[in-house]
């Protein structure tokens, strides 16, 4: 569908990343290489001008875990360049140590991960798919965002009136 397009799937080849996409199904977190593994019923498949990046997480933990869940600590979001992860790093927990304070024009991911137990990960041996420790679900989301003089434009925002594409496929 990318190349149809005339554009690149960022992931594939990234770090030797071997697909176009990344699937994160239940316990996997993030980088889920795509596999024959059929999604069942119940499966989860996976800001303003002079604001500190560091406290996006102070927010998103103290949402998550007002709703019984945990934030995952290893990965974060990312600036939008001319590459495909730039700076600053945005990460999604509280009290961490981001650098950086948010200017008109800048273009970032914020993309956290939420579990239903603990917030601890680890790699399976290809390298790549990380799950929860404890093997309990875990969510992401992903928006990428520009800040402006009055706030943030949502980039990847889907209209009010737009259905999710897999609706169209009913």
């Amino acid at each position: 569908a990318c190349i149809a397009r005339n554009c690149y799937p960022s992931p594939l080849n990234y770090y030797n990343f071997p697909k176009s996409c990344c699937t994160s199904v239940n316990e996997v977190i993030c980088h889920g290489i795509p596999d024959r593994r059929p999604l069942q019923e119940g499966d989860i498949v996976n800001v303003k001008p002079g604001v500190r990046y560091r406290e996006l997480g102070n927010i998103i933990q103290k949402h998550a875990q007002a709703n019984g869940f945990s934030v995952v600590r290893s990965y974060c979001g990312h600036g939008i360049h001319k590459l495909f992860h730039t700076a600053p790093n945005v990460p999604h927990y509280a009290k961490n140590k981001a650098v950086g304070v948010m200017k008109s024009g800048h273009v970032f991911t914020i993309e956290p991960m939420i579990c239903e137990g603990g917030w601890q990960d680890e790699t399976w041996p290809d390298g790549w798919t990380a799950v929860t420790r404890d093997g309990k679900r875990s969510a992401q989301f992903e928006h990428t965002l520009l800040v402006t003089d009055t706030g943030c434009e949502i980039l990847t925002r889907r209209l009010d009136s737009a259905r999710p594409h897999f609706m169209s496929q009913f």
